[in-house]
């Protein structure tokens, strides 16, 4: 713990003597920024920018007090976090510097996660919310249960909660409609035919597929999601039920499955494909949309708990790709048909954000939610969308194939 001061010139003189021990963390990043830069106002009052030697974001950071970096260096992303909520440090747009340590991750090494030893009670938190049978729906519950009426007031009208495509012009509604066409077209499941949907969200692929004719078996584990659906679906061929992906029985003639699997954990990664293969027909297609991370941070990751994990999605965690593609290949499903589109994805969060932030300025969320979880979600949108922008995670679609 920082040292506890009441006499304000004593705590002056104290934080002259400590200044150097932080500005030599900021050397370290200094060191490790080959893209980008960041201009910082320190709390002695020096301005330094760090960095600058090549293109890229430009960062704007005001440490208004030491202990954010010594938060950062010890705890990670959940740290910096909990120095954002308590004011140790501010910007006007937080974006560019989740964008920075991204970018520059293969220089900047380490540096951004949490050291060993600390945060175990975080990491043995983050063990116990595995996503066995009981834990999966209150995982599930804990972020999408919310409440219908928050996502209705920053989604799109679609309320489609994942990575829209993009054209040229496009509003966000028309980009998530591209997206559900994208996904429908990988599976091209003819009128007659019958389609398993795994993780249904709000129901918009149910409902495009259902217009299609085609059977929709729709599944989730949040209650005011399917509650959504059966309202959203009605007079369409669509069935919508709680239940587990490992608890579905039958064959479909395809599988549709968009950004589920990061609810999945990789300790349950083979029964998910498993799943999967199950319930394909001889021949069918699966499309699956999922966010990745880097191959090259994988491994600190895995060891690690991250800020969204903590304070976002209990029991979650990004694919490994070359790991998953394994599992699926070992089940006889052919990998065809890849497209990655992470800065659809950026786009997708700041219209998000931008809903957000009007919907927070009109009153339109819900009274129940108070300003430390509004801020809280305004962080994530903006952490995940530096994420994107910096390339250390991404987005892919994917056609899954069963051999006849």
């Amino acid at each position: 713990m920082l040292r506890q001061v009441t006499d304000p010139a004593a705590d002056n003189r104290w934080a002259r003597s400590i200044a150097p021990v932080f500005h030599r963390i900021l050397d370290r990043i200094d060191e490790g920024l080959e893209e980008g830069a960041i201009e910082g106002v320190l709390p002695d009052g020096v301005r330094r920018l760090l960095g600058g030697r090549r293109d890229g974001p430009v960062a704007h950071v005001t440490i208004v007090r030491w202990r954010a970096l010594r938060r950062l260096i010890i705890g990670g992303s959940i740290g910096w976090y909990e120095a954002w909520v308590d004011g140790d440090w501010t910007s006007p747009d937080p974006v560019p510097i989740f964008d920075l340590f991204m970018r520059n991750r293969a220089t900047l090494g380490e540096l951004g996660r949490a050291k060993p030893g600390a945060r175990l009670g975080v990491r043995l938190i983050h063990a116990m919310r595995h996503n066995g049978r009981r834990n999966a729906r209150r995982n599930v519950a804990a972020h999408y249960d919310l409440g219908n009426d928050f996502y209705e007031a920053w989604l799109d009208p679609t309320l489609t909660y994942s990575s829209a495509i993009f054209a040229q012009g496009d509003t966000l509604e028309v980009a998530q409609q591209r997206k559900i066409d994208a996904v429908l077209d990988r599976v091209n499941v003819p009128p007659d035919g019958t389609l398993l949907e795994i993780g249904c969200g709000w129901g918009a692929l149910a409902e495009a597929a259902g217009k299609r004719g085609i059977g929709v078996r729709a599944i989730t584990l949040a209650s005011e999601q399917q509650r959504h659906v059966v309202a959203r679906t009605s007079g369409l061929p669509v069935a919508v039920s709680l239940t587990d992906y490992r608890d579905v029985r039958g064959m479909y003639d395809a599988v549709a499955s968009i950004e589920m699997v990061e609810a999945v954990g990789e300790r349950y990664w083979a029964e998910y494909v498993k799943a999967i293969a199950r319930a394909l027909k001889p021949g069918g297609r699966a499309a699956i949309q999922f966010i990745k991370i880097a191959d090259d941070i994988w491994s600190g990751y895995r060891a690690n708990v991250d800020f969204i994990q903590a304070y976002v999605f209990p029991g979650g965690m990004l694919i490994h790709e070359p790991q998953f593609r394994a599992l699926a290949e070992a089940e006889g499903l052919t990998w065809q048909d890849r497209h990655a589109f992470g800065l659809d994805y950026a786009e997708t969060l700041l219209q998000w954000r931008l809903n957000f932030d009007k919907a927070v300025a009109d009153g339109r969320l819900p009274p129940r939610f108070d300003g430390r979880f509004v801020n809280l979600w305004r962080y994530y949108l903006m952490y995940c969308e530096g994420g994107f922008r910096g390339g250390g995670i991404d987005v892919v679609q994917i056609t899954l194939v069963k051999g006849r």
